[in-house]
């Protein structure tokens, strides 16, 4: 083994003894994670006046690890502001239950309330699987939103219905477990798209934060929104935040944490990791993570920009042939 390898090799073993280290602490912080009730960010001009709402359905019928009223009320109280009407889902996923909805959003589902470990068992049914891809189909969106593992082997089946292939782990900086990773306009890794151009100066994004998360990969066509580097290694341990030197692991270089896509009619956002969109307070310290870290600025626009594409305001669809 030469230096240098050697030197990357026990980089890497440092890491994983760190991560060990703070696994526990880390998923105590965790259980202390609240939403952020003082965050009320101002919406200078919102997108639907009065009368006007689009229907944004937040599924809580799977376990949901963020709901309307507990980690995702910021979510729901910057959509109110632009002027969605958003309620909770608590029914099986059917024709029926989405039928007068706009957007569906579906953020870390599960299938139970147990341990965080592997398998990971399926958050759908069947039957709930063949109803949301056919309402998309016909003209649906779906904001699917999958963190780290537990998350995405609960929803790995959906994806792979809309053709996306989820890592059932941990996406998270080579150099510094648990970092947030910023992606930016100017290395790329966040992609230059009408989603993240907005409507104009005011909604124009260069730069979005996420909290670990997932990689995931697309087998379709897709627009690549927030697209990992070479800095970014993936674990796939059997515990949730458990590493050893034997958890396996693979660079994360050009897995994906945000993609949109048109599908039949309709559309879908994808995103390894609910933090970006949160507002939450973590640990005894009450540290911001989220929308609310000051260091995650333009969050918030990019959570309105993607609402604006799912339901048609950006990249409007062509008029009916009459």
């Amino acid at each position: 083994m030469s230096h240098a390898s050697a030197r990357r090799f026990r980089g890497a073993e440092a890491v994983l003894v760190l991560a060990l280290a703070t696994a526990v602490s880390g998923c105590s912080a965790r259980a202390q994670q609240v939403a952020d009730t003082a965050f009320a960010p101002v919406i200078a001009s919102p997108a639907f006046p009065p009368g006007s709402e689009p229907l944004v359905l937040l599924d809580e019928a799977h376990h949901n690890f963020h709901t309307v009223a507990g980690r995702y009320a910021p979510f729901v109280r910057v959509l109110r502001r632009d002027g969605f009407r958003v309620e909770p889902n608590r029914a099986s996923l059917s024709a029926e239950a989405l039928r007068n909805a706009n957007v569906l959003v579906i953020a870390n589902a599960l299938p139970d309330t147990g341990e965080w470990v592997l398998p990971t068992r399926p958050a759908f049914t069947p039957a709930e699987l063949s109803a949301v891809e056919a309402w998309v189909r016909g003209g649906g969106s779906l904001f699917l939103i999958a963190d780290h593992m537990p998350f995405p082997g609960a929803a790995a089946p959906l994806a792979a219905a809309l053709g996306i292939e989820f890592y059932n782990g941990f996406a998270m900086q080579s150099s510094a477990v648990d970092r947030p990773l910023t992606f930016r306009r100017t290395d790329q890794s966040l992609g230059s798209d009408v989603i993240t151009d907005g409507r104009g100066a005011s909604e124009h994004v260069d730069s979005v934060v996420t909290f670990t998360g997932q990689g995931f990969r697309a087998n379709r066509p897709v627009r690549a929104l927030l697209t990992l580097d070479s800095t970014v290694t993936l674990y796939l341990p059997e515990r949730a935040w458990a590493f050893t030197a034997a958890t396996p692991r693979q660079s994360a270089a050009g897995l994906l944490q945000g993609a949109a896509f048109r599908h039949g009619r309709g559309r879908v956002a994808v995103f390894g990791e609910a933090g970006l969109f949160s507002a939450q307070l973590q640990g005894p310290q009450r540290r911001a993570m989220g929308m609310n870290a000051p260091y995650a600025p333009q969050n918030v626009q990019f959570l309105l920009n993607v609402m604006h594409w799912l339901v048609g305001i950006l990249e409007p669809d062509a008029p009916a042939a009459r």
